[in-house]
């Protein structure tokens, strides 16, 4: 099953027999004062600069979240989604739980892009769901409900049904429902990785459909969140993930390491390049520092 998203100029394909795809996280201000603060001022430059880094380091699309307090947040995204859609190709995603805010990116935003996110709470798939059927875009379903998130894979997968099956009822077709099986961190539950992994293998044979990751959670709290990452979304993407909401500087290595043993980089070609590429922007950086 292959899920089709649309920029500017670049098309990006989602699918088992394809490489993993990468959803830049930087444009998020959430942990990020200096973005926090560069939206509030108005410092788009800023901003489109964190997204070209972002798609130099390998970035497919690009998460946009603006959600920062006191700010007019449809406004801001909307004006954000013109300067990103006119200073680079990928599909965008905008994040957010707002419909007014989602509506305003949506309308910016070219191509087709992708919506983050809808869950099962009814409020959630009445609120969200007509938008992306209108836009003709494709959307993040999570696996929460008003009970909260679930413990089992079998309760996850349950409500990623209901998900599907309501945007179905709308004509949103099951490839454009990409489902995250939501990680927790094993900091505070030891078996958290288990149950996104098991839930993740469930998806697959149930559905068949491509499944996001946000897969920096699983460390939270952690030392050495980095390794923590690294394996845990290897064995996710082994699974059946894939694409993840993530940071391409950090993990981009990992995620080619990845497609090449599992067959998805024919003579190691994508890895070598990357790896090239790689050394020659921390060049360029270390010198620009």
């Amino acid at each position: 099953m292959h899920t089709i998203l649309k920029g500017k100029g670049r098309e990006v394909v989602i699918g088992l027999d394809k490489p993993f795809v990468v959803i830049g996280e930087k444009i998020n201000p959430t942990g990020s004062k200096k973005l926090a603060a560069a939206l509030k001022e108005g410092n788009f430059d800023f901003v489109v600069a964190l997204a070209k880094r972002q798609i130099a380091w390998g970035a497919d699309a690009l998460d946009v979240n603006v959600g920062v307090p006191e700010i007019d947040e449809a406004a801001t995204v909307s004006k954000l989604t013109e300067l990103l859609a006119a200073s680079v190709d990928v599909p965008l995603c905008i994040d957010s739980n707002s419909p007014q805010v989602l509506e305003a990116g949506l309308k910016a935003a070219p191509g087709k892009p992708l919506v983050n996110s809808v869950n099962a709470e009814e409020r959630s798939l009445n609120g969200i769901l007509p938008i992306v059927k209108e836009r003709g875009a494709a959307v993040i379903g999570l696996t929460f409900a008003e009970g909260g998130i679930p413990k089992t894979p079998e309760e996850r997968v349950a409500l990623a049904g209901k998900i599907i099956e309501r945007a179905a009822q709308i004509g949103i077709p099951i490839e454009d429902v990409i489902i995250d099986p939501l990680v927790m961190t094993v900091g505070s539950d030891s078996k958290a990785a288990q149950v996104t992994i098991q839930t993740i293998e469930a998806l697959q044979r149930e559905f068949g459909v491509n499944i996001i990751l946000g897969a920096s959670n699983v460390s939270f709290g952690l030392p050495d969140r980095h390794t923590v990452n690294q394996a845990f979304l290897a064995m996710a993407i082994q699974a059946g993930a894939t694409c993840s909401i993530t940071d391409p500087i950090k993990l981009g290595q990992t995620i080619r390491a990845a497609d090449l043993l599992l067959g998805r980089d024919d003579f190691a070609m994508r890895h070598i390049k990357y790896f090239r590429a790689a050394e020659k922007l921390r060049e360029q950086e270390a010198a620009a520092a």
